[in-house]
């Protein structure tokens, strides 16, 4: 456990409300382990014994459905925390866990960290602030999915990479097309059709990166009315 990777587990929303004693104790016996892209975290129906913390690099989450379909549930990167929420109920994991880059991750055992919740009103709160977090995250996505065209929401994904408020900037895809159209609801050719359709709002595709002529235009473009943005893009 190096420093560094101490600290972005004590800032991540699981542990950051805890009482400092608790976080020292958990993070000592915690493991780190550096895991290799496309190696598989834990399966669906797998006992729900860990709660992880990314301290590099990409993980996704996701299900098979009855028809072999894989439906990408979230995708965490450095100081995102995942399967907090299921192993409060001692039950199994609902998705598969797999690194979609080369990463390095936290595990702390859950029975460890289920052992403070009842001795320990602020644990019990991290646990909830991390739990709602993600709760949030889905609603968003619902929300995208109902309230945004197709290109608005890659024009949304492309403003959460930025480091940039105005003015162009270049952004690198951090995973592969085929997971940004799953994280996005959709199809490969679909996501193909959106990058295309920005181009209008001064966005340029590449293999791995995209260049953006201003980001205050896609911005604006990704916050308009649906039914305006489909008229224009």
């Amino acid at each position: 456990m190096t420093p560094e990777y101490a600290k972005t587990a004590r800032n991540t929303l699981l542990l950051s409300s805890a009482p400092q004693t608790i976080v020292d104790f958990l993070l000592a016996r915690a493991t780190v382990s550096e895991v290799a892209r496309g190696a598989t975290i834990f399966s669906q129906d797998d006992p729900a014994d860990g709660i992880y913390i990314v301290l590099e690099g990409w993980v996704k989450l996701y299900r098979i459905s009855a028809a072999g379909a894989e439906a990408v549930v979230g995708v965490f990167t450095k100081g995102h925390s995942f399967g907090e929420a299921v192993a409060l109920r001692g039950g199994v994991y609902p998705v598969f866990a797999e690194t979609v880059t080369d990463a390095t991750l936290l595990r702390i055992d859950a029975k460890s960290f289920l052992a403070y919740l009842e001795s320990s009103p602020g644990i019990a709160i991290s646990m909830l602030t991390a739990t709602y977090a993600h709760l949030h995250s889905l609603i968003a996505q619902i929300e995208q999915l109902k309230a945004q065209t197709g290109p608005q929401r890659v024009a949304e994904f492309l403003l959460e990479l930025t480091q940039t408020a105005v003015g162009p900037c270049s952004v690198n895809l951090p995973y592969d097309k085929v997971l940004i159209a799953g994280c996005l609801g959709m199809k490969p050719e679909s996501l193909s059709r959106a990058f295309a359709k920005l181009k209008e709002q001064g966005v340029t595709m590449h293999q791995t990166s995209a260049e953006i002529a201003d980001v205050d235009v896609l911005r604006g473009f990704a916050r308009r009315d649906r039914a305006v943005a489909w008229q224009t893009g």
